[in-house]
């Protein structure tokens, strides 16, 4: 950790001015409660798509006056390219979060999943590249790997996109990668699997499986899963993400111009996944006694996943702090609370 202890010296000693797209969805809030905890100069942009109000008035319950006043925000879509330039007007480092996930709303509403996700992503970058910004950060996915076998995932190989998220999510990729050798702007992708945390959603079509399936079983619900229970993934706690955001975004220039899977480096099966909510709860004082209720396996979803985090570590300095455990540990009371 000592890499990112200095990064956050450096930060706090000297604070910049950040741009945080999707700055009120899950991971881009969790960021933002991050950088004005950091007394930095934060600016965020959301259309509300999925993020909510909800979060970003959280936030501003959990830092100072003094912090929440570092923070601009501006109601708009990336889609809208003014929108983009607007708030990229200033700013140091981008870190670009807003997109619509989930593989399944992809595959019923392919075109507004390209829109955001493609069409927005260019305007980001236009709208970065024209404001010369210091570095422009991108939520990556492991999604991109698609069928590709091997494990652990390593990101020089990837197979074909199994979902149009999948494919959106790589072209950003290809995207960045023209930007860099075109125009010599800086740029890193950080591949994520399976983040989770405090302000993930539980509810909707879409909602992720860990909330999910903590809130059905705080409400004593049945819990559905995809399959036999044998798929994997490696979860990632939120702040292992938001480390590596920010190590991504001061990183000198051999590293940049590149992309870095972000995870611990493991995998868990959704029966082992399934069995630690249910201690965790237990710990926390709610039984559940249910058993899991199995359906068939989700189109376009990959049997396992599981990264390889040498390249994170060798060039970035990243050093996830908290394994699967640690951060349902550290997230339930959280669940539990909302």
């Amino acid at each position: 950790m000592i890499r990112f202890e200095n990064v956050l010296k450096d930060l706090y000693n000297s604070p910049r001015t950040w741009l945080i797209t999707g700055s009120a969805g899950f991971i881009g809030s969790n960021l933002l409660e991050y950088l004005l905890r950091l007394d930095q100069i934060v600016i965020g942009i959301d259309n509300f798509a999925t993020g909510s109000e909800r979060n970003l008035e959280e936030v501003q319950s959990l830092v100072t006056s003094d912090q929440w006043s570092r923070f601009s925000f501006i109601t708009g879509d990336i889609r809208n390219l003014e929108d983009c330039q607007k708030a990229c007007k200033g700013v140091d480092y981008v870190l670009h979060q807003a997109a619509l996930g989930s593989v399944p709303r992809s595959l019923n509403d392919p075109i507004t999943t390209n829109a955001s996700n493609i069409s927005g992503f260019l305007n980001m970058l236009v709208a970065a590249r024209d404001a010369n910004v210091k570095s422009f950060t991108y939520a990556a996915s492991s999604s991109t790997y698609g069928d590709h076998p091997a494990l652990p995932k390593v990101e020089e190989n990837i197979g074909k996109p199994l979902s149009p998220y999948a494919v959106t999510k790589y072209v950003n990729e290809l995207y960045a990668d023209v930007f860099a050798n075109s125009y010599g702007f800086r740029t890193i992708g950080v591949r994520y699997f399976n983040v989770f945390g405090k302000r993930q959603d539980p509810e909707g079509a879409y909602a992720a499986v860990i909330p999910k399936w903590i809130a059905a079983m705080f409400r004593d619900e049945d819990v559905f899963i995809n399959g036999d229970g044998h798929t994997s993934r490696d979860f990632c706690f939120i702040e292992n993400a938001i480390q590596a955001n920010l190590l991504a975004a001061v990183a000198d220039d051999s590293a940049k111009n590149e992309v870095y899977n972000v995870a611990v480096g493991d995998r868990t099966s959704l029966n082992t996944l399934f069995e630690i909510l249910k201690s965790t709860l237990a710990e926390n004082g709610v039984i559940y006694k249910k058993e899991p209720v199995y359906q068939n396996f989700r189109p376009g979803d990959v049997q396992h996943s599981q990264a390889d985090i040498s390249k994170a570590a060798t060039k970035l300095g990243y050093e996830p702090e908290f394994r699967i455990c640690e951060g349902i540990a550290k997230a339930m009371p959280w669940y539990l609370k909302n």
